[in-house]
């Protein structure tokens, strides 16, 4: 680990487990112990019905973002 907090992934557990930059991971700490995990898709979690997910994903995003923006403008 790194002074201020990194932790690495060796490259084979990258490729492996699919983690590229900007991936998400989630570190989970239970009485066990500390598990990183990497979260699903929204294609895996929504099965077939994944890639419109995504499609509503986005048009929540675009949603917010003008809101927040229209926000800060006033």
């Amino acid at each position: 680990m790194h002074r201020k907090g990194i932790i690495v992934i060796p490259a084979a557990i990258r490729k492996r487990l699919g983690i590229v930059e900007g991936s998400y991971l989630d570190l989970v700490v239970d009485e066990s112990g500390v598990r990183l995990l990497t979260p699903l898709d929204l294609r895996s979690a929504f099965g077939i019905d994944g890639g419109k997910a995504l499609e509503v994903v986005k048009l929540i995003h675009k949603a917010r973002r003008g809101e927040l923006e229209e926000e800060l403008r006033s």
